[in-house]
């Protein structure tokens, strides 16, 4: 079939786009550069350009939707038109197309309010009560994308939400992770005992390519719904962050700074980017702090039943490949 990738040109587009490929799909990529994926063919353009997107749409079997504005700051209004409008704009594309299948690569914030999340599926989305701009945006897609399963003439519409995908390549959480321990100011938020859940990148792609299947094989099981996707393996944040950092070849985070002071200067940081933004993400804010100190993992269950999906990279396989990718440097968390 043909497929339509948005987003190929980051960590878990391409490995999506790569593993249509190499089971035989005729997979076309939408962003904002090349996407680097042998095999496919690249409509460069924006979601907020409809042309680009119709052009990207056009013929297309089936979408999985991963272009975001994905940071930690910047302009609410820019979040907006990316994220939400732009899912419009190819959800409307995929109608007037005849697209039957449609993945919406979501988010766990969508639903997380600032408080731990323990063994929880996958909560509504809410906009209202999500923390800073990505997470709003993000479930409002999630949300418009969902109550577009099922209409009149629409695909069947089923969303994914990979929490904290990592592996050998990835800037957004590794590179950060791996930069600020070797500058020294990578900080243990409390005593780092915060459960959190994480997916290594090839497990998300394989779960966002059985989520895609099962809407032909299943559309009434998994149609309109949404599954958080982990490794379904929880660690203390303090034992993830050391075994990226010895994968790395660079000493794991000492230094401990109270959650409260953290997210205080995470509130501060905030305002000030507001007014002069830096170059970089911001060192710290409210969102990040809650995220390096509060629980968030994952009930698996219903995820695993209905798309059918087991992940088969563990996080310590994980661990050794990045090592690997770093260049054998060390090995990573043990149980």
């Amino acid at each position: 079939m043909t497929v339509l990738v948005t987003g190929a040109s980051g960590l878990l587009g391409g490995a999506v786009a790569r593993a249509l490929v190499a089971r035989g799909d005729d997979v076309r990529t939408l962003q904002r550069r090349p996407s680097g994926v042998a095999g496919t063919t690249d409509v460069t353009g924006s979601l907020t350009d409809p042309a680009a997107v119709a052009r990207a749409v056009d013929g297309a079997d089936a979408v999985v939707h991963l272009a975001a504005k994905v940071s930690l700051a910047g302009e609410p209004g820019a979040f907006d038109a990316v994220n939400v409008e732009g899912t419009r704009t190819l959800l409307d594309a995929a109608e007037r197309s005849g697209v039957a299948r449609f993945v919406q690569v979501s988010s766990p914030s969508v639903a997380h309010a600032g408080s731990s999340l323990v063994g929880v599926g996958a909560d509504p989305a809410d906009p209202a009560r999500a923390r800073g701009d990505y997470a709003r945006t993000k479930a409002a897609a999630e949300l418009l994308a969902l109550g577009r399963d099922a209409a009149a003439h629409g695909p069947r519409v089923v969303a994914v939400r990979p929490h904290l995908v990592w592996g050998p390549g990835d800037t957004q959480l590794v590179e950060r992770v791996v930069d600020r321990a070797r500058r020294g100011t990578l900080p243990l938020l409390g005593h780092g005992a915060a459960l959190i859940d994480t997916i290594y990148v090839n497990n998300a792609a394989d779960g966002i390519v059985a989520a895609l299947d099962r809407l032909a094989d299943a559309p009434d099981v998994v149609g309109g719904n949404a599954y958080v996707l982990t490794n379904g393996e929880p660690r203390t944040v303090a034992d993830l962050l050391a075994g990226i950092c010895r994968a790395a070849g660079v000493e794991p985070p000492r230094r401990r700074v109270p959650a409260a002071a953290a997210r205080a200067a995470g509130g501060l940081v905030e305002a000030v980017w507001r007014v002069r933004p830096g170059a970089d993400e911001p060192p710290m804010t409210r969102f990040l702090a809650e995220q390096l100190s509060t629980a968030h993992w994952f009930d698996q269950r219903a995820t695993r039943a209905d798309l059918r999906w087991t992940p088969s990279v563990s996080v310590d396989e994980g661990m050794r490949r990045l090592a690997e990718h770093y260049g054998g440097a060390a090995q990573g968390p043990r149980g």
